[in-house]
């Protein structure tokens, strides 16, 4: 990284942003410092007073620019870039970490990273900035880290698009028909796909036999607890058990929480063929106070019945990961599959709620390989 600002600009504006562009930059550099790849290397370059040292790096005519070079691609950020600009006159603030961080991603990587959100069963929009089922805001910092991103209704394809890194099917409200099913099954297992799930209690969604497949039980119930450490002052669950992982070791790090309503339960199936090739692993669970009511449908007040409701740290999210076959010796991507038990964490009303937005973005991450590319959260 290349940034051409000098701290004895003229401008008290062009002093203010090389101070806010080189004390996060001085961030990056610490958090990769660590690290055997991907550590970032900063110069500050006077394009006035090292005129031979700016042409070698191609910024000679480039004053108050930050210069992003990896293998070959070339990107450069204007100082507009960095800062939220209003009525295209003042700069109310530093939006350097999102513009920085997509910038890295890429000249990292050749190309940018295709997600699809599903829709056709009433999911969840992208589009929508409804505050209870709409996805803007998610959209949004997506696009911010170098995603590009797509809608998919598997009714009206004959295929998955040859480009789909990851599919997120956000709530769906109606069944998938078998032959939507069997796309999404082809994908995981054929193609190596990668997917995301995310189910809200309530609701008969028909991929039960592609998840057993890949070692997933999704139960028809609602999670309900009496620890006052569990739930909010509003009746929300307030998740706090944590299995170490990389989706999950930043909301451990901080002591983050999750902030969620209605919740369903999703368990690894413990009951599965020992090799079949998957790694399957529950990464968030509930407090050993839940249990998880099984005749929600009778608004009748919830109360655990032994022999009825499950009861314990049920799960709320699990990941399952298709294993190369032992016999080989080469390293071969499998299919990656994340379940949630709510799509209510995700939601515009939600997701700027304690580790929510964390937690989701390492999921993606995990999903699509980045999390060994940037790993800074």
């Amino acid at each position: 990284i290349t940034v051409t600002l000098t701290d004895s600009a003229d401008s008290e504006e062009i002093a203010q942003a090389f101070r806010d562009i080189s004390a996060l930059l001085r961030e990056y550099t610490y958090a990769t410092s660590g690290k055997s790849k991907g550590r970032l290397r900063v110069r500050f370059v006077d394009v006035y007073q090292n005129r031979r040292e700016a042409e070698a790096l191609g910024v000679a005519d480039q004053p108050n620019v930050v210069q992003l070079a990896s293998d070959g691609h070339t990107r450069r950020l204007l100082l507009d870039d960095l800062y939220l600009i209003r009525k295209k006159i003042s700069r109310e603030a530093f939006k350097g970490e999102a513009a920085i961080t997509a910038a890295i991603l890429d000249v990292s990587s050749a190309e940018k990273k295709k997600i699809y959100f599903l829709g056709g069963h009433g999911e969840m929009s992208p589009d929508s900035v409804d505050g209870a089922r709409g996805l803007s805001q998610l959209r949004d910092q997506l696009r911010q880290r170098n995603f590009d991103l797509g809608g998919l209704d598997l009714s009206l394809s004959r295929q998955i698009p040859d480009d789909a890194a990851l599919l997120i099917i956000a709530s769906p409200q109606g069944r998938f028909q078998p032959h939507e099913e069997e796309m999404l099954r082809n994908y995981l297992t054929t193609r190596a796909g990668r997917v995301i799930l995310l189910v809200d209690p309530m609701r008969q969604f028909g991929l039960e036999n592609l998840l057993f497949d890949w070692g997933v039980l999704v139960y028809d119930n609602v999670i309900y607890d009496t620890d006052s450490q569990s739930i909010s002052d509003n009746g929300e669950l307030l998740l706090r058990h944590f299995l170490p992982h990389a989706i999950t070791q930043v909301l451990i790090d901080n002591s983050l929480y999750l902030l969620v309503g209605p919740t369903r339960v999703v368990n690894e199936d413990i009951g599965r063929s020992a090799d079949d090739g998957l790694s399957v692993k529950k990464l968030i669970a509930s407090s050993p106070t839940a249990w998880g009511e099984s005749s929600y449908r009778l608004r009748i007040r919830p109360e655990f019945t032994s022999g009825q409701d499950l009861r314990g740290r049920l799960g709320v999210l699990v990941i399952s990961e298709r294993l190369k076959p032992a016999n080989l010796p080469l390293s071969v991507p499998g299919g990656r599959l994340a379940v949630f038990g709510t799509a209510d964490l995700v939601t515009n009303n939600r997701i700027i709620n304690g580790g929510n937005f964390p937690l989701f973005l390492n999921t993606v991450s995990w999903a699509v390989d980045r999390d060994t590319q940037l790993n800074i959260p």
